[in-house]
């Protein structure tokens, strides 16, 4: 059997899935398959896949575009491996990202069925810079997370503060994988938390502290399809929300600051205000909030925005202080 079969799912990204391609047959695992599922391109996809001569690498495509989810799925049931690692095809791994995990996983008992590691944006020149400056402002966190383990990481992909991003990080057992349903072809968004919520249900995960995965920006969907995944995801583990969120884990008040940003980034301030007063907001978050407004304000310059923004400003620290 395969150790590893890595799967890629790929929709008109005939410039970058070679790099995706290249970066999986350069790991230090040498014992590896990858699997391309072409989710019905309409580009040179096609072409580049037939430039490769490497036994390792075999496609399969979809008649028309059926959506990410269900191509990683496709990879899942076509997989040989003992494992299976999913890497999304505008992405680049190191090349000892498998060897670093698979290393994670051999000393661990078998309650250990996969690990994922960090990831970071490939951000350069003056702007990415600047970029890089204010994600690192967003991501400010009161306390470090549980990372590994499985009832506490569980609490804490619910809580949205730790993001395993599986598309592009995790490595799980084929069989786990195939148990715990696959990727859930419904939803928009959270669907990288929720298939690692079901494998959790079948044992840990490990965590490799170190980025080994480079990602490219893509953006963020509207803040009203966030929302409603948010609301979507929240909902099909509503009992588990209630039990973590009576341990002391803020859940639903983290989903709203996320939803809270993503409206103040599209200008859209009184829907964002609107969410943030569900929030969990601490003096952390200020100047991500900040900074997520200004992207707003140069959407959309109203001379509303500076009154709105001074009622953004003044609630978050009026309703910390009248809490406290």
């Amino acid at each position: 059997m395969t150790q590893v079969s890595v799967i890629i799912p790929t929709y008109n990204r005939a410039a970058t899935l070679p790099r995706a391609i290249d970066s999986a047959l350069a790991q230090t695992v040498a014992d590896l398959e990858v699997v391309v599922v072409d989710d019905g391109s309409t580009d040179d996809t096609d072409s580049v896949l037939a430039d490769y001569e490497d036994p390792r690498v075999r496609s399969v495509t979809h008649a028309t575009n059926r959506g990410a989810n269900v191509a990683r799925n496709t990879g899942i049931e076509r997989a040989r491996g003992e494992y299976v690692a999913f890497l999304d095809s505008d992405d680049e791994w190191h090349p000892e990202k498998l060897e670093r995990q698979l290393s994670a996983l051999e000393e661990r008992s078998n309650d250990w069925v996969g690990a994922y590691c960090d990831s970071a944006f490939d951000l350069s020149g003056a702007s990415g810079r600047l970029r890089t400056t204010a994600a690192s402002i967003l991501a400010r966190r009161d306390a470090a997370p549980t990372r590994e383990g499985s009832e506490e990481l569980m609490a804490e992909i619910l809580a949205d503060t730790v993001q395993p991003g599986a598309g592009s990080t995790l490595l799980v057992r084929t069989a786990v994988a195939r148990d715990a349903g696959g990727f859930d072809e419904e939803l928009d968004r959270f669907q990288d938390p929720e298939f690692c919520l079901r494998v959790l249900e079948h044992g840990k995960l490990a965590y490799v502290d170190d980025v080994l995965v480079r990602r490219d920006e893509t953006g963020y969907p509207p803040a009203a399809v966030i929302e409603n995944a948010s609301e979507q995801y929240l909902a099909a583990y509503e009992s588990e929300v209630e039990r973590f969120e009576d341990a002391g884990y803020e859940i639903r008040s983290s989903h709203e600051l996320v939803i809270a940003k993503r409206y103040l980034a599209e200008g859209r301030f009184l829907q964002g205000i609107q969410h943030l007063r569900a929030a969990a907001v601490s003096p952390r978050a200020y100047p991500g909030l900040c900074w997520v407004a200004g992207v707003g304000v140069r959407r959309r310059p109203r001379p509303i925005v500076g009154v709105l923004l001074f009622i953004l400003a003044a609630s978050v620290l009026g309703w910390r202080a009248l809490s406290q």
